[in-house]
């Protein structure tokens, strides 16, 4: 218990920062679920504080996911009452706690880092698209929204046209006023100053950004900012009123087959965004921790569990808070949890106060969270690395940009998996050539896919050619492959082609090798 509250300076102002972007974002996701919207809220605390605690992850942040978003609207739609929906929720969490004790995590470890890196800077690159109309007062669209296509029919590239069109000239002013404050907020003076660098940027964005909203309100009303372009909490006068925000599942429609459809749909999807989500934390994380995946499952089932029970949204563990968390400087899951418990706070105490920031402020802080993503330099450093891993860095991002966040991984992890293939079908069958002198050297894993090279180059060999094929550096010989080389064998005499074979006594499937004709 004393590691974590040794490092209490770190990860109290990172709190501050992921409770800013967790915000505006729980609010969005279930704005764009079709869900009340104090379901984001609870799935923002339960998340925080449940999964917080529960979690090996040390950096991780849970809550409701945009991923989800899709899956969620139809579900409610179909399922039509919410408290069913909500009994989806708590199946799933259990599904989920079901993958954990059967060690469903390990999936996550068969994802290339070239897709992991180019899953964060697609993030980024969405947090920049996608925030950019909010920094300009467009808010036409949820704040979360992260798929290309939108309902309004317009996409994240034409969304940009049309929040030029319809800028806010309050909203600009604070949103440039409040990027620019970030950037100053990471240059050196303030970094080495021991009283500033304990005060997060995006906390001062928010105060400020605030402040200029209420000044222009007091002094040109007709140049402030509408409610639409302010954080949106629904208000509480009273304790009773508050604890009505809460919903409580029906177990009467558990024998609904739609309920165990939707349960097991969310359970996958979130459990792969889980899976993926603290796999890309992980490379993030400066003191390079690995996250217990298997734990993390039963986190994430518990916390799913407990939010669908008082009503709110699915959960899994979210990249955009968890980098705003890493960037902000956080060391220990503290942070995790005091955001949960400060967003619990927050809407208890002074929902009336957070519903006069500006959305524009918040925007600034997560297109700054998604440059960090999405830096120039992790493209110089991919493309130095050579084309194999370049491509399935930028194709990830691409296929994200372009669709969601699981199909995106799925394209990019097949990308990644061609160059794999290719690179072993190069490298695992070795020719040289001296005069008619032949070395066929097989490498690693000679699969079926080399059995064009290997039966081109056997072919190939002249008459009255000697030819030594050495297969003690191979791992694995593919039977399709020791077939042509037992068809060569049986007919290069006929050729007056000398054969030698090479094999090792340790590793029996050599042995399969017919003995040359002499």
């Amino acid at each position: 218990m004393k590691k974590y509250f040794q490092h209490a300076g770190k990860d109290l102002p990172a709190s501050i920062v992921v409770l800013l972007v967790a915000l505006p974002l729980c609010l969005g996701i279930a704005l764009g679920s079709g869900a009340p919207l104090f379901s984001g809220i609870i799935a923002g605390v339960v998340g925080g504080v449940v999964i917080g605690i529960l979690s090996g992850s040390q950096l991780s942040v849970s809550g409701p996911a945009a991923g989800l978003t899709a899956i969620v609207a139809t579900a409610i739609l179909k399922l039509q009452v919410y408290e069913a929906f909500l009994l989806a929720v708590v199946i799933g969490g259990c599904i989920q706690l079901i993958l954990g004790f059967v060690r469903a995590g390990v999936i996550g470890d068969y994802v290339p880092n070239s897709v992991i890196k180019g899953m964060l800077a697609a993030i980024g690159c969405i947090l920049i698209l996608k925030q950019f109309p909010h920094l300009v007062g467009y808010d036409a669209d949820f704040e979360g929204d992260q798929t290309f296509s939108q309902k309004d029919h317009m996409n994240t590239f034409s969304e940009l046209y049309k929040a030029i069109e319809y800028i806010t000239p309050a909203a600009l002013i604070i949103g440039a006023i409040s990027l620019a404050i970030l950037i100053l907020w990471e240059r050196k003076f303030i970094k080495t100053n021991r009283i500033l660098q304990l005060i997060p940027g995006p906390l001062i964005v928010v105060l400020i950004g605030t402040a200029i909203s209420e000044y222009i309100k007091t002094q040109n009303p007709s140049f402030a900012l509408e409610t639409k372009h302010l954080v949106s909490l629904p208000v509480a006068t009273d304790l009773s009123s508050f604890v009505s925000f809460f919903t409580f599942p029906d177990i009467r429609y558990l024998n609904n087959p739609d309920v165990w459809i939707t349960a097991l749909t969310l359970a996958i999807v979130a459990s792969l965004e889980t899976l993926l989500g603290i796999e890309a934390v992980d490379k993030l994380d400066p003191l390079k921790r690995v996250s217990p995946p298997n734990r993390e499952l039963k986190a994430q089932g518990i916390g799913n569990m407990v939010s669908g029970l008082i009503g709110g949204l699915p959960l899994t563990s979210v990249v955009v808070r968890s980098s705003a968390n890493v960037s902000a400087g956080a060391r220990t899951k503290v942070s995790a949890i005091m955001h949960g418990v400060f967003l619990l706070i927050c809407v208890m105490l002074i929902p009336g106060l957070l519903n006069k920031i500006p959305l524009s402020a918040l925007a600034a802080v997560l297109i700054f969270t998604g440059y960090k993503l999405a830096k120039v330099s992790l493209f110089k450093e991919f493309f130095q690395k050579g084309w194999d891993q370049f491509i399935p860095f930028v194709v990830t991002i691409v296929a994200i940009l372009l669709t969601d966040l699981l199909i995106g991984i799925i394209v990019g992890i097949i990308v990644g998996l061609f160059f794999m293939v290719r690179s072993n079908f190069r490298s695992s069958v070795f020719v040289v050539n001296d005069h008619n002198n032949f070395l066929i050297r097989f490498r690693k894993d000679v699969s079926f896919l080399n059995k064009p090279i290997v039966k081109k180059k056997l072919e190939d060999v002249p008459a009255d050619a000697y030819v030594l094929i050495d297969a003690t550096r191979a791992d694995f010989i593919d039977k399709d492959i020791i077939e042509v080389v037992n068809d060569f064998l049986c007919h290069a005499h006929i050729k007056n082609i000398r054969v030698e074979i090479k094999k090792s006594a340790h590793k029996p499937m050599h042995l399969l090798f017919q003995q040359p004709k002499i």
